[in-house]
């Protein structure tokens, strides 16, 4: 495992310098490090180094969600309001809605099937858009419309919903069938989260407060108290999202102790230059090349076409803002990029036996080669160009 490591650290930091050069985002190169060191190329990645992938991915997003947690400032998020509230959901069925449509005739799906496919592909990725708009905070690009706020708290939502959505469409297909008790999941897994974030961050602070720690070991507390909130949402027998809430965790602590906040979001920024790295090069080395090759320009045709519907839904959520149109064009770029729950779920169904299951496994594949880059080029050459300073 330290040799698998030591080849993703040298071949990752190598090609994602590369990319730099070009003028390409960082975690092309990433993706392009897994992808060559994959079992599909060289294999030079250890079986039992492959089998903590999935793990190691839930750190870094803990790792992102938290960072998000501490720099989102409430107040300025309450100014933009409505279009925040839509931003959680709208985009997401617009693009599930695509796959709905353009699914049946291109790939051969049922409307069912195609549903799945939508769910899949259909969350947003804070791998890629959270450490973006924690960069657009920190040079006051769009803050005077709360642009990165919007998407920050817009995007955290969004992951729930499609998730909720996933369970419930994969039990339409086993035969379970869709009861509306599925759709109250949603908003019950989001109070849930809310919740436990608020309260045991208010605990946190207080605690704390009286304890003369080191930021760096108050850093580990928090960071452990994270970990049993992921934990609890996949051991708990009632909806609870832990992902909103390690990042209302974050929100409670930068409105509780603004300086705390402060000390921790600077020690997580130094985790994450390997945290990202180790995120997207397993997202890399996940992809099945085969199944890519397979899918052809059918597959590719589905992925594009159903961002043209997500890219309209966040069109239609910011309809009647202040916003500028420059201004709504970025928010569209700024949803578009997919990577880690696509990375995360797209092989569920392929495992549980479904016969459109090699489909999905291959358009939640192909959403990441093609939305991840695009996306985060597009977030990082337009920034300066289509947002201004207040």
């Amino acid at each position: 495992m330290l040799l698998s490591l030591a080849f993703l650290f040298l071949l990752g930091l190598a090609l994602g310098q590369l990319c730099v050069r070009l003028h390409l985002p960082a975690l092309v190169g990433y993706i392009a490090a897994g992808i060559l060191l994959g079992p599909d190329v060289l294999g030079a990645l250890q079986p039992d180094f492959l089998a903590l992938s999935a793990e190691l991915r839930r750190l870094a997003l803990i790792v992102i969600l938290l960072r998000a947690g501490l720099a989102l400032d409430l107040g300025a998020l309450k100014q933009v309001g409505r279009p925040a509230v839509l931003l959680c959901f709208v985009p997401a069925c617009f693009e599930m809605v695509g796959c709905i449509v353009l699914a049946p005739p291109l790939l051969g799906l049922t409307r069912l099937e195609a549903a799945l496919l939508g769910a899949v592909i259909a969350a947003v990725s804070p791998a890629v858009v959270v450490p973006r708009m924690l960069s657009l905070i920190d040079r006051g690009l769009g803050t005077s419309h709360s642009i990165p706020q919007m998407i920050l708290a817009g995007s955290s939502v969004d992951d729930v919903f499609v998730l909720v959505m996933f369970s419930a469409f994969c039990s339409m297909l086993s035969g379970g069938g869709f009861s509306p008790l599925t759709l109250a999941r949603v908003p019950v897994s989001i109070a849930l989260g809310c919740a436990a974030g608020l309260v045991i961050g208010v605990l946190f602070v207080a605690f704390f407060r009286r304890m003369l720690l080191r930021v760096t070991a108050k850093l580990l507390v928090l960071l452990a108290l994270c970990f049993l909130l992921m934990t609890l949402e996949d051991m708990s027998p009632i909806p609870f999202s832990g992902m909103l809430a390690v990042m209302v965790l974050g929100i409670t602590i930068l409105r509780r102790d603004a300086e705390l906040a402060q000390a921790f979001s600077a020690k997580l920024g130094s985790i994450w230059v390997a945290a990202e790295l180790i995120l997207f090069a397993l997202v890399g080395a996940a992809v099945d090349l085969a199944y890519v090759r397979m899918a052809g320009l059918a597959a590719i045709a589905l992925v594009l076409g159903a961002l043209v519907f997500r890219m309209a839904g966040v069109g239609v959520s910011v309809t009647g803002t202040a916003l500028t149109p420059r201004e709504r064009l970025f928010s569209m770029f700024a949803y578009s990029p997919k990577a880690t729950v696509q990375a995360a779920i797209g092989g569920v169904p392929l495992a549980m036996g479904f016969a459109c299951g090699h489909t999905v496994l291959t358009a939640a594949v192909l959403s990441i080669l093609l939305t991840a880059p695009l996306g985060a080029f597009l977030i990082d050459h337009f920034a300066e160009k289509l947002l201004s300073k207040p």
